[in-house]
């Protein structure tokens, strides 16, 4: 199946009037029209195209480069409004679609929106959403404290901004984070500052220090001077194993022992990690 909303890398089958058709591993086909077909090809060439629906409701293909695809958030800017809803330029020939139910506040020509893209099962169509926060999701998080993370702007609140992370969860910049002026659909980069028993998640803006950003590297040292100077664990050592010994996963693990090697505190061996002399002798 060749879903609309994303990129696909596509075979080359046949020629037509109106262009050449592509076809997948499973056999699906769609059309590439003449603008969009390079000047020399060969039957059986590869060509990554982005997948839509054109103006009569087929799906169609294209080389040009959406400013959103399925399942992702963009800032986008509207440039009709009819009875039927608003329409955003997202770089193709035809227009995102945003019905008037999915609209936060009713869009008007001109302005730019914070929009969610998906696949409206009903019409089969791409459609937007500008109530982007309806499709975050914060019940199984991928991120832990102290990652860096991409961030968008949703909106402002009393206590801060709120930011779209990763593109999949929910996060919150406090005001007293924030060091320049932030408008709604910025893109940054951001750093999680603490993730709380409800699964909200803190974020700030600047890169924060050593203590900060490795809190479990102390945990690893005091663990190391009360073994004697060294633990038998490494970066190959399972899973369950660390938690058991440190309370930590995996990752933080690893991260941990990173940022302790940087800073020359320890070293690591084949059969697990040895506090540097220096370091037990304070």
């Amino acid at each position: 199946m060749i879903r609309l909303g994303e990129y696909h890398e596509l075979s080359i089958i046949r020629e037509s009037d109106h262009g050449v058709y592509l076809e997948n591993d499973a056999g699906d086909e769609v059309l590439l029209p003449n603008k969009y077909v390079p000047e020399t090809w060969m039957v059986y060439d590869k060509i990554k195209v982005f997948v839509y629906l054109d103006h009569s409701e087929r799906p169609v293909a294209t080389t040009l480069e959406p400013k959103i695809k399925l399942d992702q958030f963009a800032n986008l800017t509207c440039v009709e409004v009819s009875k039927f809803g608003a329409f955003l330029d997202w770089g193709l020939e035809k227009h995102l679609f945003v019905p008037f139910k999915e609209q936060v506040i009713p869009m008007q020509k001109g302005e730019r929106y914070l929009v969610f893209c998906y696949l409206d099962l009903e019409t089969e169509r791409l459609t937007a959403s500008s109530k982007v926060h309806a499709f975050l999701d914060n019940s199984e998080l991928t991120v832990e404290p102290f990652d860096e993370v991409d961030l968008i702007v949703s909106n402002e609140t009393d206590l801060g901004f709120n930011v779209i992370i990763n593109q999949l969860h929910l996060g919150l910049i406090y005001h007293d984070e924030v060091f320049k002026k932030l408008r709604i659909g910025d893109s940054l980069r951001g750093f999680i500052k603490k993730i709380r028993t409800d699964n909200k998640i803190d974020i700030m803006l600047q890169r924060p220090g050593y203590r900060s950003i490795e809190p479990n590297a102390q945990k690893i040292l005091d663990k190391l001077e009360t073994s004697g100077g060294f633990i038998d664990l490494t970066d190959k050592s399972d899973p369950a194993d660390i938690k058991s010994r440190l309370q930590m996963s995996k990752k933080s693990f690893k991260k941990a022992i990173g940022s302790l090697y940087k800073n020359r505190q320890i070293d690591l061996n084949e059969d697990g990690i040895t506090l540097k002399e220096q370091d037990q002798d304070q």
